[in-house]
């Protein structure tokens, strides 16, 4: 890999070190779909380092199915198994929702033209997007990540909070700074001026100023 991939990036891997990798953890051994995982072109995503992992490997993590008991798998791997890829982006994944989604979905999908930014999920949406298993159910939230430049247009998140209240799931994700930081849409909207947000990034979480963050909100 040419160069670090950030959080919520998503990766392929060498079937050859994912067999290897699996050798390591027997606790593993029987989970459906897992064997297979690499062989069949299925990604693994980007997540944050926790303390004492090393910085020569890549932090990454996949869940199992609702059906195989929705375990969070954790591993690290050298950025040379790893092939980088496109995650989808909403339009793209939008037609592994449920009907019900639909709407919001395309009003989502406005707002963000509106805004000349384009949302992508992550969470069950885009694993259902990326893998042909079933990870969707009629409790799951959807999660979205929106690329923004600094500062962050307010009506972004007044547009969000909007579509959010009338929807019939619950809408999360993050606001991805160019730098590669997450920020909590909701909690960047309802922070204070003189106040502060948690930044999620690949190597820890810090806490922002909202001064320069989010456009000023007029009197």
């Amino acid at each position: 890999m040419a160069e670090t991939p950030g959080r919520h990036d998503l990766v392929r891997v060498d079937p050859a070190a994912w067999a290897a990798w699996l050798e390591t953890r027997p606790d593993l051994a029987g989970l459906r779909h897992l064997g297979e995982w690499a062989e069949a072109g299925r990604p693994l995503i980007v997540r944050r380092r926790v303390p004492g992992e090393s910085s020569a490997l890549i932090p990454l993590g996949l869940p199992m199915p609702p059906a195989d008991g929705k375990r969070r798998i954790g591993l690290a791997l050298p950025a040379a198994a790893l092939t980088p890829i496109t995650a989808p982006n909403l339009s793209e994944a939008g037609d592994h929702a449920p009907v019900a989604w639909r709407p919001t979905l395309a009003a989502l999908l406005a707002l963000g033209r509106d805004h000349g930014v384009v949302p992508r999920p992550f969470g069950s949406l885009l694993w259902q997007a990326v893998t042909g298993l079933t990870y969707l159910s009629a409790a799951s939230d959807l999660d979205l990540l929106w690329p923004c430049p600094e500062p962050v247009p307010v009506g972004l998140l007044d547009g969000l909070d909007a579509i959010a209240g009338k929807a019939p799931m619950r809408i999360d994700g993050e606001i991805l700074l160019p730098n590669g930081s997450g920020l909590h849409w909701r909690e960047l909207r309802d922070a204070a001026e003189g106040g502060s947000v948690l930044a999620k990034g690949l190597d820890g979480v810090t806490l922002r100023p909202v001064a320069g963050l989010r456009e000023p909100v007029n009197p």
